[in-house]
């Protein structure tokens, strides 16, 4: 049951007196003066308080109590009231009155109740009084909805810095009214001037349900007013068991992609994964670290993490280390991808059914000018891996594709799309191994990505470099982009290539905006934006499918399917080992045009 503090018996000792005071007040209303009615009262006493300490409610922090604590309460004095009139009448013979017992029983009630108020409503307005020196940050918060209550509970009865002046809600029948004292004044459309009129130093968006396009409107318009901004997750991402302001956080550039963050249903996964030996090539990385993390939550029989970057593995095993401990079967080991013996060693030695591979060189203009590490890397790297995971029978194997891939015109993409052809052409063999490739977009975060290039413009005072007013991109967060592998994973059957249904593409000149705006400053006043043309091989819009692909639903409505391409298994595997031949001893021009051999929709743009 656990130890009642010091305070917690001294209620149970108010409680007992408060008991006795109702009791006598009842027998002397009714005209009960037999001294065994004054005996039983020690009865009464007993029964209350064995129904109390039952019930736990001496570890009930009053100040905070909601009707649930109420309702438990009065259930359980009337429980011991009832009892104790039962005994008291049957046992005793005393001559009790149904009328008796309901006013007994429910003065006791009433009673406790308001002294639990009172108390509640004392304490809280003295540490209303205590906190209001340090709340200096005036304001807004839009929504005044459920959440909007909570916020307002919480800051009124904290020590938060934050000073509720005013709500706007585009709810037009809550215009003019109060919640908590603190005015509706507008909608969301009025909330430059309404930050104006009431001063307003910070700004909470506590709309939790609201839709995504709604959401990015809402919160542009928070940013022009150059106000500090705050927001809370959306509705299924908050925590029950959390306080409302424990879950406040800055905006953060998810929550500008304009669509619903996409989720999946993680107990498949887990069930997909549980008791298996995993193994993920490029570990440390930025998505190989994530499907780290991921997998490990699933409690895999072992989990593998390969990489050649001995830093980012080390990262993300020590990591690992500190959240499970000994919970979790955890090996790092530092292997190339290219090294076909060593990785022929290690799926020997540790048998992994599971292999999902993200090892690859994936920044663009990098690979434009060593186009021959690519090859060796990203087609050479993959064709090793998925050999060996059928070789040594591993039920799947799932490859970290992008849209880059879909009608390359760089050499990274081309890669990756000779890649998914490796995957579809082992898929029309009669493999052991599941194959399967994962396409998706930019990754938010991720290593290559434009965000934490801006962030560190931004950090620097400018000039935030984008390539092209006009160039948009599909985004996704890390955490989503890994549970599509994961989801990809469990669904695959063979030779698929899965595609997310990724929402409105962003204009990289707004996401350049809005990060500038989520800092603080204002574009091209505080922090300029320079434009600097498209880099060797990039292209304005990215794309999900090819001509020849159609897409097939999955039980996932956000997950599709492209249609396999058939591959020749005789030409097929011929021109991949001249493809590394060229890429070993050739010169650039035959690598490249070796590859568009292969890879028919790559047109190149590069210098």
């Amino acid at each position: 049951m656990g130890k009642i503090n010091k305070r917690g018996w001294l209620l149970a000792v108010a409680d007992l007196l408060l008991m006795a005071v109702s009791y006598l007040l009842s027998v002397f209303l009714f005209d009960y003066t037999e001294p065994k009615v004054f005996w039983c009262m020690g009865l009464l006493l007993a029964l209350f308080l064995a129904a109390m300490l039952l019930s736990r409610l001496y570890h009930t922090m009053w100040r905070f109590s909601h009707v649930f604590d109420f309702v438990k309460l009065t259930g359980y004095t009337m429980l011991a009231c009832g009892f104790f009139d039962a005994v008291a009448v049957f046992g005793f013979g005393c001559d009790f009155s149904l009328a008796f017992c309901g006013f007994q029983a429910m003065t006791a009630v009433y009673i406790l109740i308001f002294i639990r108020v009172v108390y509640r409503v004392y304490i809280r307005q003295s540490t209303r009084e205590s906190h209001a020196a340090l709340k200096n940050k005036r304001l807004m918060i839009v929504g005044a909805g459920v959440a909007a209550s909570y916020i307002l509970n919480e800051i009124t009865y904290s020590e938060s810095p934050y000073l509720p002046v005013c709500m706007v809600d585009d709810d037009a029948s809550k215009a003019g009214k109060s919640m908590m004292n603190i005015p509706i004044v507008g909608a969301t459309a009025d909330l430059a001037a309404k930050c104006d009129e009431y001063r307003i130093d910070s700004i909470i968006f506590a709309i939790p349900s609201c839709s995504a396009g709604d959401r990015t409107r809402i919160l542009n318009l928070c940013y022009d007013t150059k106000r500090e901004v705050k927001t809370i997750p959306f509705l299924h991402n908050l925590f029950e068991d959390k306080q409302i302001m424990d879950q406040i956080k800055d905006v953060e550039v998810e929550d500008l992609l304009g669509r619903e963050p996409i989720n999946f249903d993680f107990n498949n996964v887990i069930q997909f994964v549980q008791g298996k030996v995993c193994m993920v090539t490029g570990g440390g990385g930025s998505i190989g670290s994530e499907l780290c993390r991921q997998l490990a939550k699933c409690s895999p029989k072992r989990l593998i993490i390969l990489d050649i970057y001995e830093n980012n593995a080390y990262d993300i095993q020590q990591e690992l280390i500190r959240k499970y401990g000994g919970e979790l079967s955890l090996t790092v080991e530092i292997a190339s991808v290219r090294d076909y013996a060593k990785l022929d060693l290690l799926f020997e030695k540790y048998k992994p059914q599971l292999v999902f591979h993200a090892a690859a060189h994936k920044h663009v203009p990098l690979m434009e000018g060593n186009p021959e590490e690519a090859i060796k890397n990203n087609v050479v790297g993959t064709l090793n891996t998925a050999i060996l995971a059928d070789k040594h029978k591993a039920e799947k194997f799932v490859l970290i594709s992008t849209d880059k891939a879909v009608n390359p015109t760089n050499v990274m993409g081309a890669t990756k799309r000779c890649c998914e052809m490796i995957i579809q052409y082992l898929s029309q063999q009669p493999t052991y191994t599941v194959f399967a490739a994962v396409r998706f977009g930019n990754v938010l975060g991720s290593n290559g990505s434009v965000v934490p290039l801006f962030k560190r413009q931004i950090e620097q005072g400018g000039p935030v470099t984008v390539t092209h007013p006009d160039i948009i991109r599909f985004f996704m967060t890390i955490p989503e982009a890994v549970s599509l592998v994961l989801e990809a994973g469990r669904l695959a059957k063979g030779g698929e290539i899965f595609v997310l249904d990724m929402g409105a593409p962003v204009k990289v000149l707004t996401l350049a905006e809005n990060m500038i705006r989520m800092s603080g400053y204002e574009p091209y006043e505080d922090i300029d934006i320079q434009f600097i043309g498209l880099r060797p091989g990039e292209k304005l819009y990215e794309e999900i499918l090819m001509d020849e692909e159609g897409l097939t639903k999955t039980d996932n409505n956000r997950i599709f399917i492209g249609q396999q391409v058939k591959i020749d298994p005789v030409v097929f595997p011929a021109e991949l080992y001249e493809l590394k031949q060229i890429a070993l001893h050739g010169t650039v021009r035959e690598l490249l045009d070796k590859l568009a051999h292969i890879v028919p929709t790559f047109h190149h743009k590069g210098e």
